[in-house]
């Protein structure tokens, strides 16, 4: 149980980092088919940072992918869940982990199942967070050195954001007994709400259902992160942005935000294809892999040439 906490903790910590290193773009709560197209690049981006903080995962990935793309993400993602067989060894594991977190008395026992693991860890590991962290530090930033994709400054700032992360992991005790306890209590809420008891019933979910359990999934993953001090919303509530030129075809989108205290900056290419914005990087991307699997494939580019839009102010 505890190995499951700290492998959630660090992926947080590679998730921040790499949306740094590939640009993605993190901005209104709810569903984004009832929200307003956003009119400006620096729009967009604000749309998938609050569409994240909102856990609407869903949401993210329409406001990110052009229609057609959006439809074939879905499509695939149903495609995978079904083409994977279950085993009996995969059912029973589903199934003694959702009793567990479950029971009447989960919280209880989980912690006094995680509780001599935790004394073990300390008595081991503790005091050499700091060489773990300085590993983990190096490797991340020789990834960012090596991008082909990123300015120096781009560079620059991965690397900030790098260090602020490695900050607060190293001073962060993850084995506190209060503070597992309320992770604890955190994970068996979701599980309670996500109401799952097998697998089958799991695989059975359409996309719409899949992205309902993931945003509980995703909120409780917030909210444990929270209580080590990482306050993932707080980061997203401090995103401003601003365009810092556009052709009304292309944009460049400067991107603020404060992790840990930081005050760190990112400028990101943007891309107009029928009158919605989305990350160059990103478009490039699919472009890439369709090129890859069918060579015969049109490029993802503007359907027409829209009209210019003057760059905001600030």
């Amino acid at each position: 149980m505890f190995k499951s906490i700290v492998r959630a903790t660090f992926a947080a910590t590679l998730i921040v980092a790499v949306a740094a290193c590939n640009k993605e773009q993190a901005g209104t709560a709810g569903s984004p088919a009832a929200a307003p197209v956003a009119a400006t690049p620096d729009a967009a981006i604000l749309r998938s940072a609050q569409l994240l903080k909102a856990g609407d995962l869903a949401g993210v990935m329409q406001n990110t992918l052009p229609p057609a793309e959006f439809e074939k993400a879905k499509a695939d993602w149903m495609k995978d869940s079904k083409d994977k067989p279950i085993t009996e060894e995969d059912r029973q594991k589903f199934a003694e982990t959702m009793g567990k977190l479950t029971a009447p008395d989960a919280e209880q026992k989980l912690f006094a199942e995680a509780e001599p693991q935790l004394k073990a860890f300390d008595a081991q590991y503790q005091t050499q967070i700091p060489m773990y962290v300085a590993m983990g530090s190096s490797w991340l930033q020789g990834m960012v050195q090596q991008s082909k994709d990123m300015s120096e400054p781009e560079k620059q700032q991965a690397v900030a954001a790098i260090n602020s992360l490695g900050g607060w992991v190293q001073k962060t005790r993850f084995t506190d007994p209060e503070a597992v306890k309320k992770v604890i209590a955190i994970a068996v809420k979701a599980a309670r709400d996500v109401n799952l008891k097998t697998l089958d019933e799991a695989r059975a979910l359409s996309f719409d259902q899949s992205m309902q359990k993931a945003r509980v999934a995703f909120v409780a993953f917030k909210d444990a992160l929270a209580v080590y001090g990482f306050q993932f919303d707080k980061m997203l509530d401090s995103v401003k942005t601003s365009t810092v030129s556009t052709d009304g075809k292309t944009a460049k989108v400067k991107v603020d935000y404060v992790l840990f205290d930081s005050p760190l900056s990112v400028e990101t290419d943007m891309v107009n294809i029928d009158g919605r914005w989305y990350g160059k990087h990103a478009i490039d991307r699919l472009s890439q892999k369709a090129g890859e699997t069918d060579p015969t494939a049109a490029p993802v580019a503007p359907a027409a040439e829209p009209a210019p839009v003057a760059p905001k102010a600030g």
